[in-house]
């Protein structure tokens, strides 16, 4: 309400307050807003770094791929694009926009490249499925004696998540205090528990929780349920069902996730009880969203709905799609091969302190 007493004659300062305000509190639509009202009605207050820097954030945070690359465009033309905080910005933007082309460009036009540069592109790499690239970037960064951070290490562990280098993880997840002297958070931990989950590693990843330095947060038990139901382990999901629910009683994806593993493994007497007490207390599951973004805007969809006015084309190519999937052989039902699952023992190595029995 203040500011916007003052917006016609507002100068910089007060531009980059208010734009402050709305990244801290998570705003990042109307901050998209804001700066495309500032160069429009304040085209004597140019844009500094501190502007740029909240609105490339603002764009990752959003996806918005045109709007970061209109941001990048313009600090080119102002010659902001050379701060080394406006450079890190856009790599991490374009990381979270998916565009990892376009950040390694960023990142390999880069005089020198410190620890934040590293990190977003090796975070960007691991969590886009590509882990072997990550690993790699990871081992260059370390012979150009650039210190790792939390970050760095949040992208590494994930890195041997997703591409099941277990026994490699679990040896970086041990050198980070002895060797690198970072303590490890709690998000290191969930990586570490998503690494065994994903391999098939649940009584591991179990073991593994018990003896975190901290209480388990819903994340890590989540991780663990979901596990759980890919690899048809009953017991432990429902130990992890539990857990999710001492900490959210009404949590939806536990009771949907616990009904999943009841009915593979075919249990439907307490399948049917988890749904009852779903109905009896009004728990419903959440539907998924997505968004596309093109020139006209930003189109949304949540699972099953059909109030997009383009629907009946969207779901004509949709079916058209599965109906391909069919012909390759492909069933959407099934998530995971039994090739796929990782031996726990070969792969957590003899010196593991977890090594034990395989799921």
């Amino acid at each position: 309400m203040m500011f916007n007493e003052i917006k016609h004659n507002a100068d910089l300062v007060s531009w980059n307050a208010i734009l402050t305000v709305y990244i801290q509190h998570n705003k990042a639509e109307e901050i998209l807003s804001l700066f495309k009202m500032m160069l429009r009605q304040s085209p004597n207050n140019k844009p500094d770094h501190i502007t740029l820097v909240i609105v490339i954030s603002a764009c990752g945070k959003l996806a918005s791929l045109e709007m970061g690359n209109q941001t990048h465009l313009y600090a080119l033309k102002t010659g902001l694009a050379l701060d080394p905080t406006i450079s890190n910005g856009l790599i991490d933007m374009y990381v979270k926009c998916g565009s990892l082309g376009n950040a390694r460009k960023l990142f390999e036009a880069l005089d020198i490249a410190d620890v934040f540069s590293w990190s977003s592109l090796i975070v960007g790499y691991a969590q886009f499925g590509q882990g072997k690239e990550a690993l790699k970037l990871f081992g260059e960064m370390r012979d150009l004696g650039v210190k790792p951070s939390q970050v760095t290490f949040v992208g590494v562990l994930t890195a041997c998540s997703h591409v099941g280098l277990v026994k490699e993880g679990w040896h970086l997840f041990k050198q980070m205090e002895t060797e690198h002297g970072i303590v490890p958070t709690r998000e290191h931990c969930s990586c570490v528990v998503d690494m065994f989950s994903r391999a098939g590693c649940i009584n591991e990843a179990e073991a593994f929780i018990n003896q975190m330095p901290f209480e388990p947060d819903i994340v890590v038990w989540k991780t663990m349920l979901s596990a759980c139901r890919t690899h048809n382990n009953l017991e432990v999901g429902k130990r992890a069902a539990q857990n999710v629910l001492r900490i959210d009683p009404s949590n939806s994806a536990a009771h949907v996730l616990l009904c999943n593993i009841y009915a593979s493994t075919g249990n439907w007497k307490d399948f049917a009880t988890v749904k009852g007490l779903m109905r009896q207390n009004g728990i419903k599951k959440v539907p998924g969203r997505s968004w596309i973004e093109l020139k006209d805007g930003t189109h949304a969809f949540l699972a099953g709905d059909r109030l997009h006015p383009e629907r009946e084309k969207i779901y004509a190519i949709l079916d058209e799609l599965c109906s391909q999937m069919s012909d390759a052989g492909y069933d959407p039902l099934i998530h995971v091969r039994d090739s796929e699952v990782l031996n726990c023992e070969d792969s957590l190595g003899g010196d593991s302190i977890l090594k034990g029995q395989c799921d």
